[in-house]
């Protein structure tokens, strides 16, 4: 599909997006079919989140949102942006940051998205691998400069608490994996922009990882953190949907 008018792409996408979509990719689908069964045998499969495609809470919450297409349509031609607008962003972000950390499963890393935590919120990805655990925290923001600072994210002369919220699920996934695995476990965040103009990073950050959706291929030089071996029973409770019910 072609837009002929860029300023109206986004507008249009959210219109037509539930009828565009399609399965995920055959690149993700073959990597959850490649995955061991660790853990799979006691878990049931409501419980087993390697089931989960990126965005699958967003998308959730969309079809909560989304009106008929002639509402959709009407709000369109009115200049008018739905509930539902910023949320469809979200899903394109988790959707592409997550295409990017599929690859990494080539090079042996193990991938979850959209893990949900209680009060209605979600890990968007976690990344398993020779360099360590990372949680990932996606937001799309097209077109924008972008400045992190030691707590917070400003853009357009508004701030966001990107930078808190990151170190936030980072602690809450570290604790809920060790109480899971019996050992501890440490969860690095990470905060991943789409689309993207520029971005600054102040040079006193040095515990969350900024990084552009296209340069997750960069993890690739991480290693020696963990073995395929640890690795395992880390990405075995992860996977479990109980695991994160307390977390």
């Amino acid at each position: 599909m072609n837009v002929l008018v860029e300023d109206y792409r986004d507008a249009v996408l959210e219109v037509l997006a539930p009828y565009l979509a399609g399965t995920s990719s055959a690149a993700a689908a073959a990597s959850a079919a490649a995955a061991d069964d660790d853990g799979r045998g006691s878990l049931r499969p409501e419980d087993d989140l390697a089931a989960h495609r990126p965005g699958t809470a967003v998308r959730a919450k969309l079809d909560e949102l989304a009106p008929g297409i002639v509402a959709r349509l009407v709000a369109l031609m009115l200049g008018r942006r739905s509930e539902a607008y910023g949320w469809r962003k979200g899903l394109t972000g988790e959707r592409r940051v997550g295409a990017e950390l599929e690859r990494l499963t080539r090079k042996g890393w193990r991938v979850l998205h959209s893990i949900p935590l209680p009060r209605g919120v979600d890990i968007d990805h976690l990344l398993i691998g020779p360099g360590g655990v990372f949680s990932v925290n996606t937001k799309y923001h097209r077109g924008a400069r972008v400045w992190v600072g030691d707590d917070s994210v400003k853009i357009g002369g508004q701030s966001y608490p990107y930078v808190r919220k990151s170190r936030a699920e980072a602690r809450r996934a570290s604790m809920a994996l060790s109480r899971a695995c019996g050992f501890a476990v440490d969860v690095r965040p990470v905060l991943a922009f789409v689309d993207t103009d520029t971005i600054t990073v102040t040079p006193s950050l040095r515990d969350v990882r900024v990084v552009r959706d296209r340069e997750f291929s960069s993890f690739t030089r991480l290693e020696g953190a963990l073995t395929p071996r640890e690795m395992e029973p880390i990405y075995g409770a992860a996977r479990n949907r109980r695991t994160w019910l307390n977390a």
